[in-house]
């Protein structure tokens, strides 16, 4: 009998622990998901930056304004 009451408290106090560390982790999905919207908005700012540093996305629609316009000649 006293076999069975320990068995019993073990099982009880571990699937309490459980459910205690499933409750813990409510916010974890929403923590993660705005830092990779951080990390994304970050590369975009970096992307943005070098891209009006260097003058390449101007050069890139000139580029392409131009083959549209002798495509279209």
């Amino acid at each position: 009998m006293l076999a069975l009451y320990v068995h019993l408290s073990i099982y009880l106090s571990t699937a309490a622990a459980g459910r205690r560390a499933r409750l813990d982790e409510r916010g974890q999905a929403s923590a993660e998901y705005a830092l990779v919207l951080l990390g994304a908005a970050a590369v975009a700012l970096l992307v943005v930056a070098w891209a009006t540093k260097s003058d390449l996305i101007g050069k890139l629609l000139d580029a392409v304004m131009k083959s549209i316009t002798d495509k279209v000649k």
